[in-house]
């Protein structure tokens, strides 16, 4: 039983108003690290090992984290098919909601339901149509909706068309909570599907969505040049978000670790503040000395 005491409730643009917000940090590096397989589902964690998925949004939110993310990155059927578990949807995805918004509630905190990639190509790539791509989405915030989250998270994502029919589920299941979506610009500052940053930032700010960003990538350095990108691009009212990568996996021994260290990315915070981005985290390689180092330095 945890003795401390909950807060109210706020709202993003509530956060936002009051300057820049932050958002956490990887949460696969963190369950990775207590024992998560590399082809393991971190989703069933929420389940079958909820205190360390628990532990983790606390890190987060004591190092200063005001955005909680979910644990369901994977979290659409076909992701989890993968593990034979794509009947468990719903189950998961409420079950991770439910874990961070029990962390969030006692620090003040928004919880961010998180949508990642389906792993299928959209059409006409692939077979994948907007409509089924929608449907798959809206059944994994069915589950997010139920656990209690206070927005939707839409990112890494590569394929404009993906991100729409994600929105669009956001339309039909959470009509009243706001949207942000990132993308992922890795190939020479644009997604894997040719996607630029001010492309990104024009197309979802006329599907109305709150706020528009990029997350993973290349490391600190290339998030500053999209995040400028970004920013060239923004119309009035629009949010802007950028979650770096912990810089770049080296191997050590017999395992990777990310070569930006703690103060790096808190100087990278400061920058993307002075650049005018509004929501700021980190991704991959990431943990919460990291978050702490940039809560620190924003503040």
């Amino acid at each position: 039983m945890t003795h401390e005491q909950t807060r109210p409730r706020t709202s993003l643009s509530d956060l936002a108003a009051e300057g820049t917000v932050l958002i956490d940090g990887g949460m696969g590096t963190l369950l990775q690290d207590s024992g998560l397989d590399d082809g393991g589902s971190g989703e069933l964690w929420n389940v079958d090992r909820p205190e360390v998925v628990r532990e983790a949004h606390r890190a987060y939110a004591q190092a200063g984290a005001r955005i909680m993310t979910t644990n369901t990155f994977g979290g659409t059927r076909p992701r989890l098919d993968m593990h034979g578990l794509g009947d468990r949807v719903h189950e998961l995805n409420e079950a991770g909601a439910r874990l961070a918004r029990e962390v969030a509630d006692q620090h003040g905190a928004l919880v961010a339901g998180d949508l990642g990639p389906t792993g299928e190509l959209m059409a006409p790539l692939g077979t994948m149509d907007a409509e089924a791509a929608q449907a798959i989405f809206a059944e994994q915030l069915a589950g997010l909706r139920d656990g209690g989250i206070d927005l939707v998270l839409i990112e890494t994502m590569s394929d404009l068309a993906e991100v729409e029919a994600a929105v669009a589920a956001a339309r039909e299941v959470t009509p009243d909570l706001p949207i942000v979506a990132t993308l992922s610009f890795d190939t020479n500052l644009r997604s894997m599907m040719g996607v630029r940053p001010g492309d990104a930032v024009t197309a979802l700010a006329a599907a109305g969505v709150d706020a528009v960003g990029a997350n993973c990538g290349r490391g600190p350095g290339e998030m500053r040049q999209i995040a400028a990108e970004l920013v060239a691009a923004r119309p009035a009212g629009l949010l802007l978000v950028a979650q770096s990568n912990a810089g770049l996996p080296q191997v050590v021994g017999d395992h990777f670790e990310y070569d930006a260290t703690p103060d790096d990315m808190a100087g990278h915070a400061t920058e993307l503040r002075d650049l005018g981005i509004d929501l700021i985290g980190a991704c991959c390689g990431s943990t919460p000395d990291h978050l702490r180092a940039m809560s620190n330095a924003l503040s």
